[in-house]
């Protein structure tokens, strides 16, 4: 973890290496200037009174991540955070200075989340088959935040982009608006997204999801947490062009979802075939369930031959993808 490490000042960092005794289990350093640092775990947080960070500390990790040129990551920073080595994401609050009606900046910055990014393979090992059917079928993912949807996604994108078991790959465009499936630093990604994936970081997924379908011709475009009507509209235009979609959505459940009147066009459709609903309990990154087009439990049994899919017996769910 020295790509973390290197952002804070030496001191704080031998402190919170004596702090943290197991980084395969923590989430998030969350850093307040004049408070103590916190350490959050999947199912705990702990404060660290020892380790309270000072403004000149803010300052430091502010230089660390923009390596000494703030104006370099004015974009960055107005969309509230810096992708740094290793797919690490930290977030940043403070003052925001606006420009009608715009956020134009963000100074006077005393508030840092570092989110540590960790890729779990082959956790969408055993459901890739729910979502194949002559091709892969559109398919929506549903959860709250934090429930292991980008994770499932990330490794789903890298089966199919490389051809999974007896699945033969497919060309991958991924709308990373968040820079958190991929992880770009300097466009490249620091997650294995497999070998025929191509990547539109930071991009607006509405605008980003055109210039894909026109620029790299996807066979299967995928985006994460869809929401607005620009982004609906996209998603029926990528329809329309022959594009498969998957994509992830927030809410606890599909009745839920089916409510928003920004999603409502996808239903009419039935645009999806499948969905997978995510939960938090017993422990975060539970699939609880896989659905098919009219929200019902999807039956599934391996035919006899390649690919074949049918409906019957019932999926086994409740399986935790978090392998932390």
């Amino acid at each position: 973890m020295e790509e973390i490490m290197r952002i804070f000042p030496p001191v704080m960092a031998d402190k919170l290496h004596s702090e943290i005794h197991n980084w395969n289990q923590i989430e998030e350093i969350r850093v307040r200037v004049l408070r103590p640092i916190e350490l959050v775990f999947p199912t705990y947080s702990r404060m660290v009174k020892n380790i309270i960070p000072t403004p000149e500390d803010a300052h430091f990790i502010l230089n660390q991540l923009s390596q000494h040129s703030i104006y370099r990551f004015e974009d960055e920073l107005r969309q509230g955070y810096i992708t740094i080595e290793g797919g690490h994401r930290v977030g940043i609050s403070g003052k925001v200075n606006t420009e009608k009606g715009y956020v134009k900046a963000i100074r006077h910055l005393a508030f840092f989340n570092v989110r540590i990014a960790r890729q779990v393979k082959h956790i969408s090992d055993p459901y890739l088959p729910l979502l194949f059917q002559n091709g892969f079928l559109n398919t929506l993912l549903i959860g709250p935040p934090k429930c292991g949807k980008t994770t499932f996604l990330r490794d789903a994108i890298r089966n199919i982009s490389n051809g999974f078991h007896n699945y033969p790959p497919y060309k991958v465009g991924v709308i990373d608006e968040r820079s958190e499936i991929a992880a770009c630093k300097h466009g490249i990604p620091q997650h294995d997204v497999g070998l025929r994936t191509d990547v539109m970081d930071a991009c607006p997924k509405a605008e980003g999801m055109m210039m894909m379908i026109r620029s790299m011709s996807p066979d299967i475009l995928v985006v994460d947490e869809i929401g607005s009507d620009r982004d609906v509209s996209a998603l029926m235009e990528a329809l329309h062009a022959g594009v498969t979609v998957i994509c992830s959505v927030h809410g606890a459940t599909i009745e839920e979802i089916k409510n928003r009147p920004s999603l409502r066009p996808l239903f009419e459709q039935k645009a999806f075939k499948r969905f997978i609903t995510f939960g938090n309990k017993p422990k975060p990154g539970t699939i609880l369930s896989v659905l098919d087009e009219d929200g019902q439990p999807h039956k599934y049994r391996k035919g006899s031959n390649e690919h074949e899919v049918d409906r019957s017996p019932s999926v086994a769910v409740s399986y935790n993808i978090r392998g932390i």
